[in-house]
């Protein structure tokens, strides 16, 4: 990735880190409105990053339920 793409996803991932331990659901619009007012390219570079990891989160958090559940029930058997 180029600096930009580096320092959007540095950004979002820290953005992430702090919006679980707080529970500011809002610092993501925060932050990004930070930066469309100083640099676009970096907003969208940052929201990008934001939305891929909160998806793969989502994913991983669906496998690991999935896998909970088949050892569940190789378990029960």
């Amino acid at each position: 990735m180029g600096v930009t793409e580096d320092l959007a996803d540095e950004l979002a991932r820290d953005t992430i880190r702090i919006m679980e331990a707080t529970g500011d659901e809002g610092l993501v619009a925060e932050v990004s409105n930070l930066l469309q007012a100083s640099s676009t390219p970096t907003q969208e570079a940052f929201m990008a990053a934001i939305r891929v990891r909160l998806a793969v989160a989502r994913a991983r958090k669906l496998l690991q339920q999935k896998a909970r559940a088949a050892k569940k029930t190789q378990d029960d058997t």
